[in-house]
């Protein structure tokens, strides 16, 4: 079964994130492709259900996708204006619970959540910081809830085209993809894992999604 398309609005509409937040890179050539594709499979992976928490949701550019599986969508972003896109999805007739704060110390209370999303959000954790990540994710799952994540796997020339773009990515990314899945596999039990490639595929492995259930 092919992973839904995303549901995206121009570019230019989004509101309430910082200029560090890539939905800069949503409407470039190739680059657009991999960052729509990376969210659109971790979509792909979802169950649906009553409640998602999406951690580290920016623009909440997922969130007419989640609309049409999830009742309730909440979110939680160290940066985002959450008045202004709380706003934003409101006057399109969704409605959602967003604040602000850290994976590693949730407002939640434990057994929430059906499903725990975070897009690329993981990697910019330090390794000693994974553990502590899951556990929390864990806490704020309900029993035989759902994780989905999406993480990077770094590769020279990914480092060369974020450098073009005037990205060092380095100055962002902490763990890696072995990390954050050993991280996962202590706390969590993996359903599977699915590797994005590039285009031409001449780096390999570019991007991985996981699919875990508490």
């Amino acid at each position: 079964m092919n992973p839904p398309k995303l549901k995206m609005l121009p570019v230019r509409e989004y509101v309430g994130v910082n200029r560090d937040d890539p939905i800069r890179f949503y409407s470039l050539p190739v680059i657009g492709n991999l960052y729509r594709q990376r969210i659109e499979l971790c979509l792909g992976e979802l169950l649906g259900g009553e409640s998602i928490l999406e951690i580290g949701f920016g623009s909440g550019v997922t969130f007419f996708n989640l609309h049409d599986k999830y009742q309730e969508i909440y979110g939680l972003d160290l940066t985002a204006d959450i008045a202004k896109i709380e706003n934003f999805f409101n006057n399109r007739s969704i409605h959602t619970a967003l604040r602000n704060g850290s994976v590693l110390h949730m407002p939640y209370t434990d057994n929430s959540f059906n499903a725990v999303l975070l897009i690329s959000i993981l990697e910019h954790l330090q390794p000693e910081d994974q553990a502590k990540a899951f556990q929390e994710i864990k806490r704020v799952l309900k029993p035989g809830g759902q994780v989905v994540y999406g993480v990077p796997v770094e590769r020279p020339l990914m480092v060369f085209l974020f450098r073009l773009l005037r990205t060092d990515i380095r100055q962002h990314h902490f763990s890696t993809e072995k990390q954050i899945f050993s991280a996962a596999c202590r706390e969590l039990t993996l359903i599977r894992i699915i590797q994005i490639h590039d285009p031409l595929r001449l780096m390999g492995e570019i991007y991985q999604v996981g699919n875990y259930i508490k």
